[in-house]
């Protein structure tokens, strides 16, 4: 037996129902392409996190490691400084003195 022709408005329900699926299916692949990309752009940013941490902890230890180096040298150098200055001082005590004694006596 025949199958009975569908009146046009029949026809048109139908395409809007097959219409209406390609829509729904298109909706769920873009909604789950969504979520896919919400993901990756999560994972993506706290991979990015890791690595900013990583690499300032690592500037930071360089640069402290720097400071320190600037430090030391600094203390070194004033304790040489005060070293000349000490045995300059030494070996000009003894005309000081004399200078001193000679105002003093006024000689």
């Amino acid at each position: 037996m025949a199958e009975p022709e569908k009146s046009l408005l029949q026809q048109i329900r139908d395409k809007e129902q097959e219409f209406s699926k390609k829509i729904d299916t298109a909706r769920a692949e873009a909604e789950s392409m969504v979520a896919a990309a919400r993901t990756e752009g999560e994972d993506l940013l706290c991979t990015a996190d890791k690595a900013g941490k990583t690499s300032a902890e690592q500037v930071y230890w360089t640069e402290r490691g720097r400071t320190e180096a600037d430090i030391e040298a600094l203390k070194s150098a004033a304790e040489q400084e005060m070293k000349r200055a000490s045995r300059e001082g030494e070996l000009n005590l003894p005309a000081a003195a004399e200078r001193i004694i000679q105002y003093v006596t006024m000689e």
